[in-house]
């Protein structure tokens, strides 16, 4: 997993990713990951890249643009915000999925 941090428009973002053939695009529903009515839980899904953004100086500004990728090969992009109303920073699937990225990166640095 690639992890950016990047300042300018999170659209860049996603255009970038589009361009990489990350051409789905995901939604949250109720903490799971969706597309197309199709539900994804965090074993069937890695994190390939993640864009963050944070606001100059207010936390509703800070959004996170992932780029997903199932076990099918199905490649896409979520947005999530990350301010204090937002769904992203308390989605079961987000949380699981980012403590299974980062235990295969530990396991990768043995």
């Amino acid at each position: 997993m690639k992890e950016k941090f990047k300042y300018g428009p999170v659209t860049h973002a996603i255009n970038m990713l589009r361009k990489k053939g990350f051409g789905k695009d995901f939604s949250l529903v109720e903490g799971s990951i969706v597309y197309k009515e199709k539900e994804f839980k965090a074993k069937d899904l890695k994190i390939s890249v993640i864009y963050r953004y944070e606001g100059d100086s207010d936390p509703a500004d800070e959004a996170t643009v992932y780029g997903l990728e199932t076990i099918s090969g199905l490649k896409g992009i979520l947005v999530t915000g990350e301010g204090i109303y937002a769904e992203g920073s308390s989605s079961p699937t987000l949380k699981e999925l980012h403590i299974k990225e980062n235990q295969l990166f530990q396991h990768a640095d043995r």
